[in-house]
Parts: structure tokens; C-alpha cells; sequence
């Protein structure tokens, strides 16, 4: 996925089992972000972050919807454990991670595995890709604040 490019219709099923899709954001810009894994340190940052930031990323327009290979499950013990106010989709199948190009090689301590790419889609509401920011430009402990002020562009 690129900027310009047309966000799907479905993005999968949330924490409670729930479909995800694009037209529930209608009017609003969607923050669709990919992160690797619950309860680590870098996520839980970053979740926290939209969270405390919910409130300014609502009257700016925003909605936000967290994706993670985890399950749903350790989705919502991730949601209750840090009182995440937004949808965590469990990609546990990669559909979804595979389709926006996330799912990558990585590296650690000389091993190679793949795993998600740490990457934020900002969606407009028109359902195109308007902005990516990519995992060299994520700050996870300001990242709502990051989404506000229009960086990474």
C-alpha cells in the first residue's frame, strides 16, 4: 500500500470478534497503525499514547484502530490491563498485515524471522492512503502527538 492508494472495506475482526470495517469511520480519518506485539515495552508506549491522546485525536477528526498478529484474547487482556479506549484488530491469520506490506524479514541478535514492521496508515475520509509513517520515524511514546501535528509526511 502507498499513498493515494484505496484502504479495503473489511480489516478484520476486533478483540470482541467484531468486523473492522472502513465505512464505520465515515467522516472521520482513520490512524489505522501496525505494531508487532502486545504487552512489550515500544507498544504498550505507543498504545498508551493514543490513548491519552483520544480526546484531541476525536475533535481533530481522527479515529484509531491498533493491528497486531496477536490474538484476540491477548488483545483484550493488552485493552483492560491499559485501559485502551480504540479497536485492537487480531490479524492472526497476517490477511491483513500481508496486504499493507508490513509483514517483513527482521532481524534481532543475528536471527532472522518475520514479524510486523512497526508502520502508521493515516486513511482520509474518502478512504485513500494519505499518509505512512514509517517505523524509522515513530516515536511510540509520542506517536498520537506525532499523528496530530502532521509528521512523518
Amino acid at each position: 500500500m502507498k499513498i493515494g492508494d484505496k484502504a479495503p472495506e473489511l480489516l478484520g475482526k476486533d478483540e470482541e470478534g467484531r468486523e473492522v470495517r472502513l465505512s464505520d469511520f465515515k467522516g472521520k480519518k482513520l490512524v489505522l497503525y501496525f505494531y508487532p506485539k502486545d504487552m512489550t515495552s515500544g507498544c504498550t508506549s505507543e498504545a498508551c499514547s493514543f490513548r491519552d491522546h483520544h480526546d484531541e485525536l476525536a475533535q481533530a477528526g481522527y479515529a484509531v484502530v491498533g493491528v497486531s498478529v496477536d490474538d484476540a484474547q491477548k488483545h483484550q487482556k493488552f485493552k483492560e490491563k491499559h485501559s485502551l479506549n480504540f479497536p485492537l484488530i487480531a490479524d492472526v491469520d497476517k490477511q491483513l498485515v500481508e496486504q499493507f506490506g508490513v509483514w517483513q524479514e527482521k532481524s534481532m541478535y543475528g536471527r532472522k524471522y518475520m514479524g510486523t514492521v512497526r508502520t502508521t496508515f493515516v486513511i482520509d475520509e474518502n478512504g485513500l492512503i494519505e499518509q505512512i509513517i514509517g517505523p524509522k520515524q515513530i516515536k511510540t511514546k509520542i506517536h498520537a502527538e506525532q499523528v496530530l501535528g502532521g509528521q512523518g509526511k
